[in-house]
């Protein structure tokens, strides 16, 4: 059996929409919507991208220790972000979704060399 791009390309799109109808995807999207609308950790965010941009100028300097300083500073703040109950809830769904994908895409690996191998 033989399937046109169209065909295929509906069917992808048929399989997103109902990944996104998902319970585990759709809340996933809200946590991430909470969690870009978190002050709190939007601030720690902007404090570790201006220690970044401390870093990079301390390192073209050579000034190593520095440097290191300010990747442990990076990391407070870091562990700081994953302390807030947000910040770990997403990482869960995020990883919940992600198993899913992975799940989906070995299925359609999986079913794709079948077809392949039968056709063989």
């Amino acid at each position: 059996m033989t399937y046109s791009k169209e065909e295929i390309f509906k069917k992808v799109e048929e399989i997103t929409n109902d990944l996104n109808a998902l319970e585990e995807v759709e809340r996933y999207k809200a946590l991430e919507e909470r969690l870009n609308a978190n002050q709190k950790v939007k601030d720690k965010i902007n404090q570790i991208k201006a220690l970044q941009k401390q870093a990079v100028n301390l390192q073209a300097y050579g000034k190593h220790e520095a440097v290191k300083q300010i990747d442990r500073q990076i990391d407070t703040i870091q562990a700081e972000i994953d302390d807030i109950p947000i910040v770990a809830e997403f990482k869960t769904s995020q990883v919940i979704v992600n198993d899913v994908l992975q799940s989906l895409i070995g299925n359609i690996e999986t079913q794709v060399s079948d077809k392949l191998d039968q056709n063989e």
